[in-house]
């Protein structure tokens, strides 16, 4: 490459594994695919999910609290930054490790703690629709509603889940310390899971009963940061219209209307590959010269070089 790239990577839930020993696992994967992207002479600041991490601390935490009649239920804002924590352990040792394993020992790596703000009027409040935690049944999730005044619903005849509200992220508070580490050459992971949700009370920050779609916070991190790219991995190599038909069509190159325009026909399914898509259209359009790139993690590298995956541009 000719010049030195920032980008920033979010990572799914694909990179990082279901369970403890999967996680330990994926992310020497991950870790692999990351430094690649250092030894092509790229800035890089990752970001991440935490959609099974943090359910598994949300359903530990509920158990302790039933079995012991003395601890409070822990606030879902609180399960977020445990799974920032326990997460960001496992990636920085990863990647400390294999930067090491390629005799690169100049380049830091710092775990973040991340709040993010969101607005309090935000619409996502009036409808909470992100489902976490276990399955209940009937009676179990009316206790829910009437001890912890959790939002119950319904979930494809397979019992009944929490649901909370999943806002968009306004304002990153650590911005200035996460700017400062990557200035310093440091390889940073930050907004973990999205962030962790809080609303501005005057200097108060409270914690926030939602969760916030980690491609929309990589978005605001990859804008705060001033990056060049922003690569979404997810679990397909391209993103594509009419997928799973037999005229599905791989997307290699888009510009933002023509992303748009997709976007409009209704080609991407929400909670899927909409948010990506979304995501980097927002991070494409906020400045001339960025690029958004939609690909797997082992394709990232590919992808950056312009072999695979799908570019979004202006």
């Amino acid at each position: 490459m000719n010049k030195k790239k920032r980008i920033v990577i979010a990572l799914g839930g694909n990179a990082l594994g279901n369970t403890l020993p999967e996680q330990m696992a994926a992310v020497k994967i991950t870790a692999k695919a990351i430094v690649d992207l250092i030894e092509e002479g790229c800035e890089v600041v990752v970001a991440h999910g935490n959609g099974p991490q943090v359910g598994m601390i949300n359903n530990a935490m509920a158990a302790l609290s039933r079995e012991d009649v003395n601890q409070p239920n822990t606030p879902l804002s609180v399960c977020v930054a445990m799974s920032q924590a326990y997460i960001g352990y496992d990636l920085q040792n990863a990647l400390r490790e294999e930067l090491y394993n390629r005799n690169i020992y100049d380049i830091p790596v710092a775990t973040m703690i991340t709040q993010i703000r969101v607005d309090s009027d935000d619409p996502a409040f009036q409808n909470p629709s992100k489902p976490i935690g276990h399955f209940m049944d009937a009676a179990q999730a009316k206790i829910a509603e009437e001890k912890y005044g959790y939002i119950m619903k319904e979930d494809s005849g397979r019992g009944y889940r929490r649901v909370v509200a999943s806002p968009k992220p306004a304002e990153i508070i650590e911005i200035g310390a996460i700017r400062s580490l990557v200035d310093s050459g440091q390889l940073v992971i930050a907004c973990g899971g999205g962030g962790i949700p809080v609303t501005r009370q005057g200097n108060h920050l409270k914690g926030a009963s939602a969760v916030i779609d980690k491609d929309f916070a990589s978005c605001l991190l990859a804008e705060e940061l001033d990056a060049d790219f922003l690569i979404i991995l997810t679990a397909v190599e391209k993103a594509a219209i009419r997928f799973g038909k037999p005229d599905v069509k791989w997307l290699d190159d888009l510009s933002v209307e023509e992303a748009k325009a997709y976007i409009q026909e209704g080609h991407f399914a929400p909670g899927s590959m909409l948010p990506k898509v979304e995501a980097a259209v927002r991070f494409a359009s906020s400045k001339e010269g960025r690029t958004s790139l939609i690909t797997l993690l082992e394709k990232a590298k590919d992808g950056i070089l312009g072999k695979t995956g799908t570019r979004i541009h202006q």
